[in-house]
Parts: C-alpha cells; structure tokens; sequence
C-alpha cells in the first residue's frame, strides 16, 4: 500500500480511501495485498530444474559458464506462458476529493450523506490513486472482458489498464460487487491477444502447486510470477467496512504463494495454466502486532465465473435488503450504548439505527432503536450474522424478525426486496 502499489497514492491524506481500507480478520487483523516485497524464485517446485555450472579455465585467464539443463519446460513456466499475456495491470484514476463527516456515529453507522454532499469537494485533475491487477477472461462481441477486485477500482473516475506489452487503454466499468470483491471491465477485443480459462475450484485440494501472477508494487513489474501451494480450500474470513465494522463472511483459497500489492485482481494458476481463484487479499499483522507471512487468499473461480456473468448480463448484483441502517451491538462503547439508551441486558444483536421509506424493514413495522435478536429462525449476534442470512435468499421471500423493542420482543413478517 505503497505509491503506484495497489494503494492510494497519497497515503498521508486522512480523508484517503480504497484499497487500504478494505481488510479481513480471522482472529487477527488482515491488509488488503499488505506487507513486504517478497518474491518466491521459480526454481523452488520445478520438475526439470536449470542448472549453470562455473568452469574455470585452466590457463587461468577467464571464467564462463556452461548451461546443462536439458531444456525441458517446468510446470510452473508452462502454466505462466498460458496466463501471462492475459493478465494487465488497472490504475484507478480519481479526482483529488476532501470531505467532513457528520459526526462521532457514522464511526458505527456509517456516514448517510450521499456521494455529492456540499461537503465533499474535488478538482478536475485526475490522477493515479492506486494500481492493481486483472485478467482477460472472455472475448465477446468486439469486446475483451477483464476480471479484477472490486477495491481496486472502487471510486474511479476512469480506469486504464496496460496489457502484457505495455500498451496503456482506457476500460469501461461494466459492474461492480462490493460483498464479493469483484469488479469486470472491457476493453476493444482488437487489442486481446490471449485469453485466460477458468478451471473448477471445488476441485483443488491442499498441497497442490499454484502460481500467482500480477503487477506488485504497480505496473513497473507488471506479469511477475510466484509460485506456492494451496494451503486450505475452504477458508472463512470476515470482512469489515470502511468503519472497521464486521459486515460479511467470504469463503476464499488460502495460500502461500507470495501476493504482494499490487497483486489485488490478479489471477492464481493451477499447474495445467487455468485460474482456480482472484487474488485479493494477504494477512499481514496479528491483532497483538505480530508479522505473518505465507497468507494469502484468493476468492475461489467458481464464484468468479458466477458473478462475473451476472455482472455482465445485468451489471449489478442484486441481494436482499431491509432497508435499515444497523451496528453490531457487541461492538457498540458503553458511551454509545447510554446514548441509544440500550438496556444493558442487550449485549448481541444488531441495533437498528434509522429505517429507509419503503423498504422491506420500513414495510414490516421495523422502527428505529430495535434490537434484531433473531432472523429466519436464526440467533443474530452481529451484523454479519444477519447478512448470512439474508444473503441465503432471494428477494421475495419472506422471513420471521424477531426485534428487542422497549423490554419486549416482537416478531415481524419481512418480504425481502
């Protein structure tokens, strides 16, 4: 998170957003592509590795070097060969922006201004905010259809990608998920020389050779490879807002292969050259300031392909909403708490802090200062656990709430909109 590293360039600015401010947490505290610049060297997992053996020359009057490899191609090369020249490089271009917030709340609720407060400024310059990675997925009428992380783009004012031989193109933004931190663009297809696949992630197993490849520390060093295994299919971690608040669960691939940033977008490749996930995150730090190495995490290619075509076909992602503005309560201070005037026999559950007009909660009698305790049938502890359930179904649906009101619990009919 560094300058032209998949990170805001101006990393002093309090008011900066992006990247940095998207992390993951399983008991520790996980940056977005953070850490170091540590590069894993090729020769490390290769089947046929090269080897130079130094000669010296027996007059004594120069020292060369023989090559003795057999010349056989490695897995880890091959499968780079079939991937490379699909992987670019995306800058986020964004209008210098300051803005105010609205007061010691929106630490919990987020701030409720819209996007073109008279608070917020800008100037008309745009410049580089932060640099990630994506690759080509898909050619489709005159069009060349890109996959990256939703963070990287987030905010943009334009978008450029630079392909694998350096030509620089402005992409269109066709859609974006926040909750699976995916972000498709397009290119002119006249400019798509290779096209990356997709291999079944419910596949992989534990162990197998994977390699990752992007443009850490930004585009300077665009198409870098590195090389690790899968160290577990089926991760959970939970993600936080720009508030720091838990918001959601993603099921992701966790590896060692060396994600640095500027990787965010960027594809891991099994051995046979196909992309089994999206590189999007890295755990950097414990919660007690401990350094961790070897974590990465990739979101898995199944779902890539998933919503990617949902992406395409309707250019949003569409999920049940109540229409209410909430904080986990366990995460609430006690001042915070005196001052929503909550019981202090609530400590779980997710405090409703304002409810949206016509929306699903507004529709059902939800008001604002309830408490939801259950949902679904379902014990709702924290936010997260309320968006698990709600992403469980479809809009139209309809499901029991149960709300703490005042000392008493009610249960609400909720369709889902």
């Amino acid at each position: 998170m560094e300058n032209k590293q998949n990170e805001p360039t101006k990393e002093k600015s309090s008011n900066t957003k992006g990247i940095i401010v998207k992390t993951a947490v399983i008991g520790a505290v996980a940056g977005i592509l953070g850490g170091g610049v540590t590069y894993y060297g090729l020769d490390q997992l290769n089947d046929a590795p090269q080897t130079q053996t130094v000669q010296n020359n027996s007059s004594g009057t120069a020292t060369t070097t023989s090559n003795t490899s057999d010349g056989a191609t490695n897995s880890a090369t091959s499968a780079y060969n079939k991937v490379s020249g699909a992987v670019v490089s995306v800058i986020n271009l964004q209008k210098q922006e300051s803005s105010a917030g609205d007061g010691s709340l929106d630490y919990f609720f987020g701030n409720s201004q819209s996007d073109d407060s008279s608070n917020n400024s800008s100037s008309d310059s745009l410049e580089e905010y932060s640099e990630g990675s994506g690759v080509i997925y898909m050619k489709s009428n005159g069009k060349g259809y890109i996959v990256t992380n939703n963070h990287v783009v987030a905010g943009s004012d334009k978008i450029q990608v630079i392909l694998s031989n350096g030509k620089k193109l402005d992409a269109k933004l066709v859609g974006t998920d926040s909750v699976t931190d995916l972000a498709v663009l397009t290119i002119d297809d006249d400019d798509v020389s290779q096209v990356a696949s997709f291999a079944e992630s419910k596949n992989i197993k534990p162990g197998q050779t994977v390699i990752a490849i992007g443009s850490p520390l930004g585009s300077e060093y665009a198409t870098s490879v590195t090389q690790g295994i899968i160290s577990a299919s089926n991760r959970t971690l939970t993600i936080t807002d720009d508030y720091g608040n838990a918001v959601s669960q993603t099921t992701v691939i966790q590896t060692d292969a060396a994600i640095n940033p500027g990787n965010s977008g960027g594809p891991l490749v099994n051995t046979s050259g196909q992309i089994i996930g999206i590189n999007s995150m890295k755990m950097s730090t414990t919660t007690d300031g401990g350094s961790v190495e070897g974590m990465g995490f990739a979101i898995p290619s199944d779902e890539v392909v998933t919503i990617s075509n949902k992406l395409v076909k309707d250019g949003k992602i569409t999920r049940p909403q109540l229409g209410i503005r909430v904080a986990s309560v366990s995460e609430l201070t006690d001042a915070v708490k005196e001052q929503l005037d909550l019981a202090d026999n609530i400590t779980t559950g997710v405090y409703v802090a304002s409810v949206t007009a016509n929306g699903s909660g507004s529709a059902a009698g939800m008001k604002k200062g309830d408490v939801i305790t259950e949902a679904d049938g379902k014990k709702v502890e924290d936010v997260v656990s309320l968006h698990t359930i709600l992403y469980s179904h479809k809009i139209g649906d309809t499901i029991s709430v149960k709300v703490a009101r005042g000392g008493q619990t009610k249960t609400l009919s909720v369709k889902l909109k």
